[in-house]
């Protein structure tokens, strides 16, 4: 595993936390990081997008939040 297995109540506060700073009838979408090819054979080490982490503890090339 990549890390420790953090408790989802960390997530719904984060969520919670961001959404309070959300105008009325907004929506956020958020693109996690792709995979980036440096060479034809080649690829730099995947890194999540931190806004997709800290909302979900998603650690997934080409999610969607």
């Amino acid at each position: 595993m990549k890390y420790e297995q953090i408790k989802s109540e960390l997530y719904k506060k984060n969520r919670a936390k961001f959404m309070a700073q959300m105008k009325p009838k907004s929506i956020a979408i958020f693109n996690s990081n792709d995979i980036y090819p440096i060479s034809a054979d080649s690829t730099m080490p995947f890194q999540q997008h931190r806004d997709i982490l800290y909302l979900s503890g998603v650690d997934q090339e080409e999610s969607i939040l």
